[in-house]
């Protein structure tokens, strides 16, 4: 059945810093900029999820507060979390990653870019924790759209390249 005539579709947004993960008719959707997006998805079991973090870590310990799912250390944890619920393991998802654009031109880029810092952290994470990566959509310009149906899989992706539009 096409995503697109499904019905009772459950949508939730990730604003920075979210996380979602579940089953059934739930579609995730996110808007990305220099922030990451790790999609993990089960195919056996049709369940899955979607952070949407900004940062690749705490600048100070974390101590006794919540897991933030802000940096991209304790989203992942936020992650293993649930599969460690679902007593799966992570060879056995299907992972995509989004995200990590620059979002200024070549010309007003400043040297520390936060993109590429959060790229390089999701695929350190992701190798850490044994995840093998499926489509990658990292770097270059602009913002990406993001919606992924949990019931079969499918991600959509739309990226707006910044540096193209007018003046």
């Amino acid at each position: 059945m096409s995503s697109i005539v499904k019905r009772d579709v459950r949508e939730v947004y990730l604003r920075p810093g979210e996380f979602c993960f579940g089953e059934g008719n739930l579609r995730i959707t996110t808007l990305l900029g220099s922030c990451i997006s790790i999609i993990l998805w089960h195919p056996a079991l049709a369940h899955g999820g979607m952070c949407h973090y900004m940062m690749p870590s705490r600048n100070q310990a974390r101590g006794n507060l919540a897991l933030d799912g802000k940096y991209a250390e304790e989203a992942m944890e936020l992650f293993m979390n649930e599969l460690g619920k679902r007593h799966t393991l992570p060879t056995q998802y299907q992972v995509n990653v989004y995200g990590g654009g620059n979002m200024f031109d070549e010309r007003t880029s400043n040297k520390v870019n936060i993109g590429t810092q959060n790229i390089e952290m999701a695929h350190h994470l992701l190798d850490k924790f044994g995840f093998e990566l499926a489509y990658e959509h990292l770097g270059s310009f602009g913002h990406r759209k993001i919606a992924f149906d949990v019931w079969n899989g499918e991600v959509r992706l739309v990226h707006v390249d910044n540096r193209k539009m007018g003046s």
